[in-house]
């Protein structure tokens, strides 16, 4: 009764927010005859009230153009594959010369590809860029089949068909996992499209190194406490009706409890700005939580088996993964190389998580083997701000260019 329950909060409070977004319609003519500062605190307290709700629907990634060489070349989102449970998304861009292919890899964790922004605007400098856009499992119908951790790995296989030979894969967080079986798998086969590189960021490969908090939380109750507690019925309003998932706002909620007394100092810092006409501050603020605020579903299915497969059993990194039956053996690579990088403050995913996927690849020559540490940086630093741009970044693309 969880969803169902959201579900009616947020349709109790939409008369609200209707009403405050009407009042800030207004504009000039709300509030006539009051003081400026009592009109900039009344319109600050509807865009507040206004902002009370969460999106379910993927904000745009916002990148219309990127910095190639000498010029701005303009950027034009394209599906380049479409699958039930999500697309093959590519950032055309018109260049005269022919950039390396690389699928990023984006997390399944209850928000969507678009958290990954920065991370493609940056990389779009010298490389041709694509994305998993994994769709919000609320809006796939139940005919659509299940979606599990084997059903990721064979959409990455596929996604690598589609982009063709010679391409890079770059993944972030909890699909480290699946990329390093993918790879894993499609070595062992032969497979012509099999990448060139891969490079692995702040990844789960094997939790049993520096347990976090995360970790602990994932190991100390079972599965049939999580089934119970944390999975929902989609309501029969959306496409996926009646399909079972792990609730995009229940993780949200994890998430903010965290860190809950910095989001309520960001949000105190918002009315404050917006109350005191600080445009250009209040709207990174804003950006911010457009972003952190839109929310996907899990399918049951795909929740469960990472906590069973990736948190619990550590199966990949005890050698006991299967993929359509057949156990991984991340041994088979010899011609992907492999860079993992880890951030020294992150408390999601602990130094040593990532770079143990070193271990697992054992038939890899050394040349074809590099980790990078960064030093002051946190789970997010991993991929987005400066520390990325100007220090992780750099590495990557010597990587991937090596491997050209």
């Amino acid at each position: 009764m969880l969803y169902q329950t959201y579900q009616f909060q947020n349709d109790l409070i939409a008369p609200m927010r209707f009403a405050a977004r009407w009042g800030m319609a207004l504009g000039d003519a709300f509030g006539i005859g009051l003081a400026d500062d009592v009109k900039r605190k009344a319109l600050a307290t509807m865009e507040m009230v206004s902002r009370f709700e969460l999106s379910h629907t993927r904000p745009s990634f916002g990148i219309e153009s990127v910095q190639v060489g000498n010029r701005e070349v303009p950027v034009t989102e394209e599906v380049a594959l479409r699958l039930p449970f999500g697309d093959l998304l590519r950032f055309r861009k018109d260049v005269d010369t022919p950039q390396p292919k690389v699928l990023i890899v984006a997390p399944l964790s209850g928000h969507f590809a678009t958290l990954l922004a920065g991370t493609v605007q940056t990389m779009l400098q010298d490389h041709d860029v694509y994305i998993t856009d994994w769709t919000n499992a609320r809006d796939v119908p139940i005919a659509a089949g299940k979606f599990g951790v084997e059903d990721y790995v064979s959409y990455l296989i596929r996604f690598m068909e589609e982009i063709g030979e010679g391409g890079h894969m770059l993944a972030v967080c909890q699909p480290c996992v699946q990329t390093l079986v993918a790879v894993s798998v499609m070595s062992e086969r032969k497979h012509p499209c099999t990448p060139r590189s891969m490079t692995l960021m702040a990844g789960p490969i094997d939790v049993r190194e520096s347990p976090t908090s995360v970790n602990d939380l994932a190991n100390e109750k079972s599965l049939s406490w999580f089934k119970q507690r944390m999975i929902q019925t989609v309501p029969l309003r959306y496409k996926g009706g009646g399909r079972r998932v792990y609730p995009g706002f229940v993780q949200l909620i994890s998430f903010m409890a965290m860190n809950m007394d910095r989001h309520k100092a960001a949000h105190k810092g918002l009315y404050e700005d917006l109350a005191e006409g600080n445009t250009a501050k209040a709207e990174k603020v804003k950006t911010f939580y457009d972003e952190y605020f839109a929310v996907l579903d899990l399918t049951e299915e795909f929740y469960i088996e990472t906590i069973d497969r990736i948190f619990q059993r550590c199966e990949l990194a005890t050698g006991d993964f299967e993929y359509q039956g057949k156990k991984v053996d991340p041994s088979k690579i010899t011609r992907t190389a492999l860079l993992t990088v880890e951030g020294g403050r992150d408390d999601i995913c602990a130094v040593g998580q990532t770079a143990a996927a070193h271990d697992l690849c054992s038939s890899l020559r050394p040349h074809l083997k590099r980790h990078h540490l960064q030093a002051n940086v946190g789970h997010y630093g991993v991929f987005n701000g400066k520390r990325w741009d100007h220090e992780i970044y750099p590495v990557v693309r010597n990587m991937i260019l090596a491997m050209e």
